[in-house]
């Protein structure tokens, strides 16, 4: 490959990460919001490095074609080469969503995540709170059991389908760095219709306890629904 091909290439790069972290919130699909300082200094630092290397072989090739009366034909080489950069391409055209229910996968296959380690959750507020998936999952593994009994709340997920009759997920992807560790936390929803797959959607409902001991291994709780909402899809879409 071409220095001068490594260097677009490198441009391009940077490029795409800026118009991700920098330019638009795109970036929150793919890392944690925590990762954007570190994702426009790379994309910054790329665009320099490519911008000083293109000048120098800018200059380099002018004192070369004043030395030389002929060029040279170095074949489809830079050509094929170009084809690396189709990925880059790719997601400054088209950038990929976050995660959604085809991630997420039904209860069949999808790994199942440990069952939450024994926190000591504060008492509910008044109302109807709303809760991250991660917290009402935590809640129901909760050994006191009280906390969601009989509390209406709301989780807001992605709609993930059931295999099972008369219920389906509501789903939110967590991640720890990024998009390639996410893990999926779902609540079975009982009560209501299906919405669409993969629509976002606020639900309300109540927790429905064990039936005799908390599970040994992760059992995916239920929850028995009063009201469904279709919402768009929010800033953050991971926990």
């Amino acid at each position: 490959m071409k220095r001068q091909t490594q260097s677009l290439l490198l441009l391009i790069l940077g490029g795409a990460l800026l118009n991700i972290s920098a330019f638009s919130g795109t970036y929150v699909n793919y890392v944690k919001p925590g990762f954007r300082p570190l994702l426009i200094g790379a994309g910054a630092v790329l665009v320099g490095l490519a911008l000083v290397a293109l000048i120098l072989q800018s200059r380099n090739h002018g004192s070369h074609a004043q030395g030389q009366g002929h060029g040279h034909d170095h074949g489809r080489g830079p050509r094929v080469a170009w084809l690396l950069a189709v990925p880059v391409f790719a997601i400054v055209l088209v950038a990929p969503p976050a995660l959604g229910s085809f991630a997420a996968g039904s209860e069949d296959d999808a790994p199942a995540p440990r069952p939450p380690t024994p926190v000591a959750y504060r008492q509910l507020s008044g109302g109807v709170p709303e809760l991250a998936l991660g917290e009402f999952i935590g809640r129901a593994y909760d050994p006191a059991g009280t906390s969601l009994a009989g509390r209406q709340v709301k989780l807001t997920g992605f709609v993930v389908p059931s295999k099972k009759k008369n219920r389906w997920y509501v789903t939110r992807m967590q991640i720890s760095c990024c998009a390639a560790d996410a893990l999926a936390l779902k609540v079975a929803v009982q009560g209501v219709p299906t919405p669409r797959e993969n629509s976002w959607v606020q639900v309300t409902g109540e927790w429905i306890p064990w039936k005799g001991k908390i599970p040994n291994g992760y059992v995916i709780p239920d929850m028995s629904a009063t009201d469904v909402t279709k919402i768009d899809q929010p800033t953050e879409p991971y926990e």
